[in-house]
């Protein structure tokens, strides 16, 4: 699995860090800027890497309304940001602009992200109105900036939405893989922190056993080892904030808890 090679450990956890709110977004404080925007990210950043997570993925989070066709502005601020902390990052890290796949690569190449996870496939109804992609131009935009090394992460259950058209998870797993090659499908709840249906992730890796399956959403300390027991990797935000909530920042001692758990469950692998 390429998860060993690139994030350095069998079941890696992927821990989510929630920007705020960004120039140009409905809820972005201008009182206090930008200077403030960077400053939490650094602390939650210090604080995943210091309770042993694997790696980071840097995600806008709170540019709530999300766009599907994510502005300049975000992606400006998202570099800068990530820029400033660069020489504090000390574990392999990923992006995630929300929901912009080609913005992602674009990102991921600027600031040398080893991965990134988005909508790359499918079409949907959802909270952002009918919601279409184009894996084609995608792909061919990764290769014409020169992003091939950076591993795609495809969302094949993406939160808020549901796939147009009645096709079961098996069918979407197996022609997402034979038609796009994807480095790893993601399998999530209906929303942040919302559990990954275990019976889902079996389904979806029984049927592509060679790709790497990924529980992208609501993995917590009573459930991540049977997640980790199906899935090869898991992506982690909410329960590592104070006390498991969304809108909170990165809680340390909860972080070192969950990996204790975490480093407990690869010792029997």
């Amino acid at each position: 699995m390429w998860t060993e090679e690139v994030l350095h450990t069998k079941k890696p956890i992927i821990a989510m860090l929630h920007l705020d709110a960004l120039p140009g977004d409905p809820y972005y404080d201008d009182n206090t800027g930008m200077k403030q925007v960077i400053e939490d990210a650094r602390k939650d950043l210090h604080a995943l890497q210091d309770g042993g997570v694997d790696a980071i993925m840097f995600s806008n989070e709170f540019s709530l309304p999300y766009l599907t066709d994510v502005r300049c502005e975000t992606v400006a601020a998202m570099g800068y940001i990530i820029g400033v902390l660069s020489p504090e990052i000390k574990v392999p890290f990923g992006v995630n602009v929300l929901w912009d796949a080609k913005k992602s690569i674009d990102l991921a190449k600027a600031v040398g992200a080893s991965f990134v996870r988005e909508i790359f496939t499918g079409v949907y109804g959802s909270d952002f109105g009918v919601w279409n992609t184009n894996v084609g131009d995608t792909i061919r935009h990764q290769r014409a900036v020169h992003a091939e090394n950076i591993k795609l992460m495809f969302n094949i259950v993406p939160e808020a939405a549901a796939y147009i058209g009645n096709r079961s998870i098996e069918s979407i797993a197996k022609s997402t893989v034979f038609n796009n090659r994807p480095d790893a499908l993601c399998v999530s709840g209906l929303t942040a922190g919302v559990e990954t249906d275990s019976a889902i992730l079996k389904r979806v890796k029984s049927v592509v056993p060679d790709t790497v399956v990924v529980a992208n959403t609501g993995v917590r300390p009573s459930n991540v080892k049977e997640q980790l027991s199906i899935a090869d990797a898991a992506v982690v935000g909410t329960t590592l904030k104070l006390d498991g909530k969304f809108e909170n920042h990165v809680d340390q001692t909860r972080v070192k808890v969950f990996m204790t758990i975490v480093k407990d469950f690869r010792k029997g692998l």
